[in-house]
């Protein structure tokens, strides 16, 4: 049995509420369970200084956790002067991700800053961040386009993540914090609506997994996205 008592194939309630800011160019705010995160959509129009005359643009995203998203307080990075190993490979991870899905010269030189900001966090924080950002990423693009501002549409298929892990030795989708904290195994996945990988991160913790394992877990993932996606859809109908 599941802490939460879900099924082992059951993803956590998920509600994307969008526009949710003023200023930004694309806004939501993702719920996975306990899970909240902000996400908005920044466009500049000018590309980053490697990429000026490519006629080329760019996604890229940053990621902060708020201090009490977590059961204690913990300290501003900006306090402490300088962004953590984890939070740098998180904003990392989220950009690489929403590039998978868009076409970079159709976007033409401009650059599209995600920024994902954790409210509650209850394990996932960066698979609801790359589900939420590429919300507001679209939001951001359908407004260029009702603009006149883009001549054809830069987004090629949605980018969706979800967490599995093997909790209790049974393979199992979307872990929170209780399961994750104590899974043997557990893993991000990141897919295309087209059901295409574009990053896995597994790893194992006091055991091993096998292949049929690592598989089960992808055959988990593939339907949670599946179902990810379709929540996107309706955000962003």
């Amino acid at each position: 049995m599941r802490p939460s008592g879900r099924k082992l194939d059951q993803l956590r309630p998920i509600s994307i509420e969008t526009g949710v800011t003023k200023h930004a160019e694309g806004s939501c705010l993702i719920l996975m369970g306990d899970t909240h995160v902000l996400c908005t959509a920044s466009i500049e129009e000018k590309a980053p200084p490697f990429l000026k005359g490519t006629g080329k643009g760019w996604v890229t995203a940053e990621y902060g956790m708020l201090p009490r998203a977590t059961h204690s307080r913990n300290r501003r990075e900006a306090a402490a002067g300088k962004q953590s190993g984890r939070t740098q490979e998180i904003q990392r991870l989220i950009g690489r991700a929403l590039r998978a899905g868009v076409d970079l010269r159709a976007l033409g030189e401009r650059q599209i800053t995600i920024d994902c900001d954790v409210i509650q966090a209850d394990g996932g924080t960066r698979c609801a961040s790359i589900t939420g950002g590429w919300v507001a990423l679209r939001i951001a693009v359908k407004r260029m386009l009702a603009a006149g501002a883009l001549t054809s549409d830069p987004i090629l298929d949605h980018v969706a993540a979800v967490s599995c892990g093997i909790y209790g030795g049974q393979p199992v989708l979307d872990l929170d914090y209780a399961e994750d904290s104590e899974a043997g195994t557990d893993g991000n996945f990141i897919l295309t609506g087209a059901g295409k990988l574009i990053e896995v991160q597994m790893s194992a913790e006091g055991a091993t997994f096998s292949r049929t394992e690592m598989g089960q877990l992808l055959d988990l993932a593939e339907a949670g996205v599946a179902d990810l996606v379709k929540a996107q859809k309706a955000a962003t109908a």
